[in-house]
């Protein structure tokens, strides 16, 4: 059995479901109450991307030529976007433990032209942005909070779901759910969008086979060289709606998707404590939906993290390795971000893995790591 890192997978048994949700239109009025339960009194605006709903944030909050704070360990997607809207960023460096930013360089970093902090839960463990709220209180500042909640969906703090806490944010739907596409920003109900329609095309056909573990394959060898070509022929400037396809599969899947959180999370504290005992580094922290189990590599072992991920695919475990390349240029004034870049290793984890898949991951881990 291989395991492979990709977006959620689906079980052959649910084909059908799968399939059936590639027709018709969804119930968009049912699918805002259902949200409504998690994030009440707000409005949920599907896009094409997560990407798309920052770009909506943007706009909508009218920073265009501003500056704003944001995590220096993050998706390089943020770059052109940034530089589209004329945003210069300010760059956060991350604490090694949990990979949020930390928030005692903030002081020093805002200047008369910040107006807004992008504040990412990154790989599903919830950053503390009450306590951020109260520091920007005490140093008399008032910017706009921007929650990046790509990785968190459901995760909550004090009865409190990611999505609330932030003044406006944003979701990546096909990180947890097995949507083609889709980001969600969630907004106050007075504003007024209205996006152009995509189609589902032969992108989303080739991500449609990945989320079915015994074609996934196919992905691999050649969807990582089809799906960067298909998209470069999109609209990519232009902030467009969410197909009826991804929507479909993201509101067919929902229970499905909260009702195996209890056990991702219990296997995802299993392989942490395995990991952690081989000396990688795991991020720490209460309440992680854990959308992607993230560890660092022993730190002796930094110079042959590719290495490792390379030997692990040889033993049936397709591990990656995603944010390894900072956008970020100082390195000097953000060592823990370049740190966690040279570390990375993103270890496969789907809802329906059992305590055997972790077990044998571990295996195929130990191995990996005896040779070296």
């Amino acid at each position: 059995m291989h395991f492979y890192f990709v977006h959620p997978q689906i079980k052959l048994t649910s084909i059908v479901k799968a399939k059936l949700s590639l027709f018709g239109r969804p119930n968009r009025a049912k699918i805002t109450e259902k949200l409504s339960v998690y994030m009440p009194n707000k409005q949920f605006v599907f896009t094409d991307m997560g990407r798309s709903a920052f770009k909506l944030v943007i706009e909508k909050k009218g920073l265009q030529n501003s500056e704003m704070l944001i995590p220096a360990y993050i998706c390089d997607i943020f770059q052109p976007i940034l530089t589209h809207y004329k945003i210069k960023p300010i760059f956060l460096d991350i604490d090694l433990k949990t990979f949020h930013i930390k928030t005692e360089d903030i002081q020093n970093k805002i200047t008369p032209n910040t107006k807004s902090i992008l504040v990412c839960h990154t790989y599903g463990l919830l950053f503390d942005i009450e306590a951020l709220r109260k520091q920007l209180r005490g140093l008399n500042h008032r910017l706009i909070i921007i929650e990046d909640c790509a990785h968190a969906f459901f995760a909550k703090k004090n009865g409190v779901f990611a999505g609330n806490l932030g003044d406006v944010s944003f979701f990546s739907l096909y990180k947890q759910f097995p949507a083609l596409r889709g980001g969600m920003a969630v907004c106050p109900s007075d504003w007024q969008v209205n996006l152009p329609a995509t189609k589902f095309n032969f992108r989303d056909f080739i991500s449609f086979l990945n989320y079915f573990a015994p074609l996934s394959f196919l992905f691999k060898k050649f969807g990582s060289d089809i799906a960067p070509k298909i998209l470069r022929k999109e609209k990519l400037d232009e902030i467009g709606g969410i197909n009826n396809a991804s929507l479909n599969l993201f509101a067919n899947f929902f229970e499905d998707a909260e009702k195996s959180l209890e056990n991702r999370r219990k296997l995802a504290l299993i392989l942490q404590a395995e990991l952690k005992a081989l000396g990688f580094g795991v991020q720490e922290g209460e309440g992680n939906v854990f959308c992607y189990l993230s560890v660092l590599a022993p730190k002796e072992m930094t110079q042959k993290r590719d290495e490792i991920v390379k030997r692990l695919r040889k033993y049936g475990v397709f591990c990656t390795r995603i944010w390894h390349t900072p956008i970020a240029l100082n390195q000097e004034d953000l060592p823990n971000t370049f740190e966690a870049a040279k570390r990375i290793i993103n270890i496969p984890l789907q809802n329906h893995y059992s305590e055997k898949d972790a077990k044998r991951i571990i295996n195929a881990v130990k191995k990996a790591i005896t040779i070296l």
